[in-house]
Formats: structure tokens, C-alpha cells, sequence
């Protein structure tokens, strides 16, 4: 199948909503909307089934991200940036497991996916750090920086360069992400570009 501009849009609003994040600003969650909500559609056209899911699932964590990022007292516009307790880095490793056992065994034996275990590995790192995106903690780059990383050759593979191309930028941003991040959870005065919607 030809890419289409259906494709390059979700993309870019995708990027854009990366880069929100990074900056901490409430601009990701609906750029990021849109852009999920468009790939729900892509994905499935395209027999990537568990991202298919995963991107409604970024949909629902979107909504939840945006209600939980706003909902503070008065006194600041956002909630702080957070680090993993031992037991939340357990709990993120369990979500990714568990996930990627699971999608394994449906997309090997419920789906025609020819890439099961790729697709999955992706999923189940997505769906980790969407969690931890929306409970802010700072730990979820790094699962998206995995997961960004293996996207790249997978949509390559699957005929969808913007999308590939898309997941380059995101690697790049993921790792700005993490720095700027750890900057501001040392500092957390320096979290000021936050729009409150």
C-alpha cells in the first residue's frame, strides 16, 4: 500500500506531540489524540494488529494523562515530575511482560501478523511507558526510547517510511526528553513552559 497523507499527518502531529512532552506542555495530549486516533485506523489497514490496540489504548491514557496532569490544587498548574519507587519499577516491568506475553500469544495464534514478536516487543514497551507518561513519571522515556528504536525497522518493513521516519524523531526527542526531565526533577522551577487547558 502507498502512503498517503492521512499517514504524514498523523505523523507529524505525533512528532509534535513528542515534543510537548518533552516541553511539558499539555499540547501532547491533544495532538496526541488526533494522531492516535488516525493510526488506529493505519495499523489496521496494515496488519499491525497489536498497534492497532495499542493506539486506542494511547487514546484512553491520553484522556486520563490530561485529566491527571491538570488535576492539582490551585497552588500549581500541573502536578511534579516523579522518579519510580522500587516497587513502581517492579510493577513497570510486570505491565511489560505480562503485556508482551500476552499479545505474543494472541498475535502468533488469533491474527495473520507475520512479525508477532517485533509487534508485540513495541506494543508491550508503548504500553509501559503510556502508563508512566500519564502518572509523569520520568521513567517513561526510557521505555519509549526502546520502543522507538525497534519501531524504526518494523514500519520500514511494513512499506510505511513517514511512520519510520516518524520514529527516528521520536528516539531523538525521547532522549531530549529524558535529559531535560532529569534536569527539572533536580530543579523543579525549571518545569515553567506548562499550558493548562
Amino acid at each position: 500500500m502507498a502512503t498517503t497523507w492521512l499517514e504524514g499527518t498523523a505523523a507529524v502531529l505525533g512528532i509534535a506531540s513528542v515534543f510537548f512532552s518533552w516541553k511539558e506542555n499539555i499540547w501532547v495530549y491533544p495532538t496526541g489524540i488526533i494522531s492516535v486516533l488516525i493510526y488506529v485506523y493505519i495499523t489496521w489497514q496494515y496488519g499491525l494488529f497489536a498497534d492497532a490496540g495499542v493506539n486506542f489504548y494511547y487514546f484512553l491514557m491520553s484522556v486520563y494523562g490530561w485529566y491527571h496532569w491538570t488535576h492539582t490544587d490551585d497552588s500549581s498548574p500541573q502536578i511534579p515530575i516523579t522518579k519510580n519507587s522500587k516497587s513502581e519499577n517492579l510493577l513497570s516491568l510486570g505491565i511489560f511482560l505480562t503485556a508482551y506475553v500476552a499479545l505474543v500469544f494472541i498475535l502468533a495464534n488469533f491474527t495473520p501478523s507475520n512479525v508477532p514478536y517485533w509487534d508485540s516487543l513495541t506494543t508491550s514497551a508503548a504500553i509501559t511507558a503510556m502508563w508512566l507518561m500519564a502518572r509523569k513519571k520520568i521513567e517513561h522515556w526510557i521505555f519509549w526510547i526502546v520502543c522507538n528504536l525497534t519501531s524504526i525497522p518494523l514500519y520500514l518493513y511494513k512499506g510505511l517510511p513517514f511512520t519510520s521516519f516518524q520514529f527516528l524523531i521520536f528516539t531523538i526527542l525521547a532522549t531530549a526528553g529524558w535529559v531535560s526531565w532529569k534536569k527539572k526533577l533536580i530543579n523543579p522551577k525549571a518545569s515553567s513552559s506548562f499550558l493548562k487547558q
